[in-house]
Formats: C-alpha cells, sequence, structure tokens
C-alpha cells in the first residue's frame, strides 16, 4: 500500500513485509492467528459495548478516533471498546482475524480490499447504515464503499489525493500555466528543462511511487473501467491499450528526475521544496514534507493532465479509509449504530480536528477549518465521476509487490523492450489471480 493508515507513508521494510503478508499467506489464510478480539465472551456480548479491531496505532490516528469514540459513547451511551493492534501486525494477519472471532467492527481500505473479504463472506452488509449516511458523501465514494454484489460493506472516513504538486510561486516566475491536455504538459516538460528545472521530481527507491504513475497514465489514456478491469486482473497486461499507456510515459520519462531507483520519495520531496524541481506526481500527503509554512502555503496542485478525450479527467485517485462489520458481530445493533454515527459529517469533523493532513471521505463535512490545499483536494474528490484507490490497493497486494514493484522499476531503468515486459506481467498475474 502506498501509505499506512490514513495517508501516513510506512517505512519501505514494513511496507514490503505489510504486501507479503496481506497478499501472501494471510490471504490465503496461512497467516496466524494472533490478531483476536478484544474482552472476554461476556465483555463482547454487553450490548453497551461495541468491540473494535483498530489498525490506527500511530499516535495521530489512534487520539483522533479515540475522540470519535467518545463523542458516541456521550451521545449513545454505547461504549466502544477498542482493539489496536500494529499497523503493519493487523494487515498482515487480517485474513486469519477475520475467519476467528474479530471484533465487531474494524478498520479497513475501499474498492478492491474491501470486496475481497465481502466477497469471501468475512463481512456484514450493511445497507440499512447507508439508508441514513448515503446522503452524506458523493456517488464516488458510494460506489468504492460497495461490494462486487452491489451491497454496500464499508463506511468511509477519510481520504486523500493523487495528483501533480508545484510550487506557484515557481509558475509565476516562470509564467508556466498549469497543463490541462498532455501537449501541454509535454510542452511545459520541454520548456522547464530549458529553465535549468528537473521537470518532474521522482523518487522510487521504495518502489511504490512509480505504480501511482502508471494508475494516472493509464486511466487517462484507457478510462476508468479498463483500469479497474486491468488490476482486478480481468483484463490482459498484453493488450494494445495498455502498451499505448506505457508508451505515454516513454514520452515524458526523460523529463523525470535521474537515479529515480535509488531515491526515497522523501528526497524527491526536497527538490520541489527547494525550487529544483518543477512539479512532483504524488499523494497529498507530500504536503507533511513542507515544514516551513511559506512553503506549505506556496505548495498547490492540478489533475493530472487529460489524454484520451473519451475519458478526459474524470478519475482522481483518492485512497480512503474506513470502517467494515464482521461476519457474525456479537453486538450487531450496537455495531451498526456507531456505523451510522461514523458515516457522519459531525465524526469526520472530530477527526480532522486531530489530523489535518486528509481531508473527510463526506460531501457534507464543515471544511471552514481546512486550508487553501485541502480545500482544493476536498473539491476535486467531491467533483469526480470515479475515484480510485492506489495499485495496490486496487488490485491483490502480493501482485503489485511482487510482480508490478520490480517491473516498473526495470521500465523506469530500460524503457525499450516494453513487450516482452508486459508478457512477463500477464504470465506472473495469472498465475497469482488464479490462485484466489
Amino acid at each position: 500500500m502506498h501509505s499506512s493508515s490514513l495517508g501516513r507513508p510506512m517505512p519501505a521494510a514494513s511496507r514490503r513485509t505489510v504486501l507479503r503478508g496481506i497478499g501472501g499467506a494471510a490471504v490465503l489464510g496461512a497467516g496466524i492467528p494472533l490478531l483476536s478480539a478484544c474482552g472476554g465472551s461476556g465483555t463482547a456480548s454487553d450490548p453497551k459495548t461495541v468491540s473494535l479491531g483498530s489498525n490506527a496505532s500511530d499516535a495521530v490516528p489512534k487520539k483522533a478516533f479515540a475522540e470519535i469514540y467518545a463523542a458516541f459513547t456521550k451521545q449513545s451511551g454505547i461504549t466502544v471498546d477498542v482493539n489496536t493492534k500494529d499497523h503493519n501486525t493487523f494487515q498482515e494477519q487480517i485474513n486469519s482475524y477475520l475467519q476467528g472471532t474479530p471484533d465487531d467492527v474494524f478498520n479497513w481500505f475501499a474498492g478492491y480490499r474491501m470486496q475481497f473479504f465481502a466477497a469471501k463472506g468475512l463481512a456484514s452488509p450493511i445497507d440499512d447504515v447507508w439508508q441514513k449516511i448515503g446522503g452524506n458523501f458523493p456517488e464516488a465514494m458510494k460506489a468504492l464503499s460497495k461490494g462486487e454484489d452491489g451491497k454496500y460493506y464499508f463506511v468511509p472516513i477519510s481520504t486523500s489525493l493523487w495528483g501533480v504538486f508545484y510550487r506557484k510561486s515557481v509558475f509565476q516566475q516562470y509564467g508556466y500555466e498549469v497543463p490541462t491536455t498532455w501537449d501541454q504538459l509535454v510542452a511545459l516538460c520541454k520548456q522547464m528543462k530549458k529553465d535549468g528545472l528537473v521537470p518532474f521530481a521522482f523518487g522510487d527507491k521504495d518502489a511504490w511511487p512509480a505504480l501511482g504513475t502508471f494508475d494516472q497514465i493509464n486511466f487517462r489514456t484507457n478510462g476508468y473501467d479498463f483500469h479497474v478491469e486491468l488490476m482486478a486482473g480481468k483484463a490482459s497486461w498484453t493488450d494494445a491499450k495498455v502498451r499505448t499507456a506505457f508508451d505515454h510515459w516513454a514520452e515524458i520519462l526523460p523529463y523525470h528526475q535521474e537515479g529515480a531507483v535509488g531515491r526515497t520519495w522523501q528526497d524527491a520531496a526536497q527538490t520541489l521544496i527547494s525550487k529544483k524541481a518543477g512539479m512532483y506526481l504524488f499523494g497529498s500527503f507530500v504536503a507533511q514534507q513542507f515544514t516551513n509554512k511559506a512553503d506549505l502555503d506556496d505548495l498547490d496542485f492540478f489533475p493530472f493532465p487529460e489524454i484520451n478525450s473519451a475519458h478526459g479527467q474524470d478519475t482522481v485517485e483518492a485512497p480512503t479509509d474506513g470502517f467494515m462489520l464482521s461476519k457474525a458481530p456479537k453486538n450487531k445493533a450496537g455495531a451498526l449504530k456507531l456505523l451510522e454515527f461514523l458515516g457522519t459529517p459531525e465524526a469526520e469533523e472530530i477527526y480532522l480536528k486531530s489530523d489535518p493532513s486528509l481531508v473527510a471521505a463526506s460531501n457534507k463535512a464543515d471544511t471552514s477549518s481546512y486550508t487553501a490545499l485541502q480545500k482544493k483536494a476536498y473539491a476535486t474528490i467531491a467533483g469526480a465521476k470515479h475515484l480510485t484507490q492506489f495499485m495496490d490497493r486496487d488490485s491483490r497486494p502480493d501482485f503489485t509487490s511482487t510482480v508490478m514493484q520490480p517491473a516498473l522499476q526495470k521500465f523506469i531503468r530500460d524503457p525499450k523492450g516494453v513487450d516482452s515486459l508486459l508478457a512477463s506481467i500477464e504470465r506472473q498475474k495469472k498465475t497469482i489471480f488464479a490462485s484466489a
């Protein structure tokens, strides 16, 4: 996954462990069932207590969620018994946890990751909750919360955005205009190079940032539906459409920072901060690197430009975190009440007061305390026709970690030989998806 819970980047080593764990042994049911529900059976079945399995082990989200649960208890009289596990451990053991005796409600991710467990019968549908909270969310966010059977299984709480980040002062200084088409983007890259700037900051040492570059180019070239099918293993990597996406990438690759495979995303961000790079295609959590307020106020973004007019800029990558209901909750009535509360603007506002690095998933939340950057991200997400989740959330994590990450690094090092690379990806994809 490109980041840990709620947009916080994980260290590279722990990311790899997570991807191996959740995509390999854990998803196939071989994980060690160390994650277990909190409290004894007496506690768990108390109608005044709901148990919740949390992956929010970082200090900021942990505190933010504690404040939400306190507000829920005050309103409902129901206590939330929180079972917090280390974020990486939670993900490595999620499958065995859900097959055992899980907590009533648990933290998870929207899109394919949620659908995977819903399809296996390891989560309960929550259509009743959505009848009450549906008005709080835009259509694209509703779509992200549904299983393949069309039922709701997920309540989103917060989201972040991927786009092209830049310094307003740099664009002003050189007289650059924000590109909205591919041709304008290529022309801007050429001009930036002439002006002595690195057009695109780029760091792929941890092997996941390039996944985001592919996502943008693929859904702009081939549209949301094809992108989702490709990620789910249903479309072929040897399809001419995929080759076209790579051809586009190869066209702008020379304008990316050299030596990307040896550079962290944080170091790439520094070149944007120091005004040595003109643009950076990344997630909105890049703002965490802008520790000087004047620099942060100067940070802006634009959605990745249109490549194919049939698809325009209608898809936005917005990894979204939230909650699910386990397969057989002990206190189902209380759990449903909690999920209903978590789907309110009130809950989101409590969360974002403690963690301003993200934006609310609801389009009814109060955004008055948002920074200009948050407001723009929120408006962009709310106005999107389609939302994607980032490659390792939209596909099987074992596929993205063992196949796509090394394949894209190989492409970055040598963009020639794409056909054999895509044939190799397709062969490995068939094997991995057949094991599901």
